[in-house]
């Protein structure tokens, strides 16, 4: 990688560790308005509407694509919103049961298992990158992390 390449790398690569810092609270403040609404469904739409009129404000700032570019997207690559909206569903409902850390740390473990086949097959338009064994190894044992720190 070339100097400005691996600076862009490592500004990305921080950026992306602010958001996983942001998972857990963002999990356990979800968790909390489902207890205190006593429903995680009701829970997930007022969080969504929240996040709507967020993501419209940022869309407001830095410009709305035009519906010939909406119409050139395929309908199966919206179902990324399905999966947005099972990952609040469930961590909604299941933090509060299992606990966060646990709650969370197999959704860690769901994503290092779903990267490594992703990448690998370069699934859905992803940059293809071979699980070689070391990959592999790394993944493993990011795994035996994720195992080991659960709570009981």
């Amino acid at each position: 990688m070339s100097g400005s390449g691996q600076q862009s790398f490592w500004l990305i690569a921080g950026l992306m560790l602010v958001a996983g810092v942001g998972i857990p609270i963002m999990a356990t403040l979800n968790a909390g308005v489902g207890q205190l609404l006593q429903n995680p469904v009701a829970a997930s739409v007022t969080l969504f509407a929240a996040a709507l009129v967020l993501s419209t404000l940022a869309l407001l700032a830095t410009g709305a694509p035009t519906l010939s570019q909406l119409r050139a997207v395929p309908a199966w690559r919206y179902l990324g919103a399905v999966l947005v909206v099972f990952y609040i569903l469930s961590i909604t409902w299941a933090a509060p049961r299992i606990g966060i850390g646990n709650a969370v740390f197999f959704v860690l473990l769901g994503q290092l298992i779903a990267a490594g086949l992703i990448d690998h097959f370069g699934l859905w338009g992803a940059a293809a990158s071979p699980l070689t064994a070391r990959r592999a190894l790394s993944i493993a044992v990011m795994a035996l992390g994720v195992w080991l720190a659960k709570k009981a």
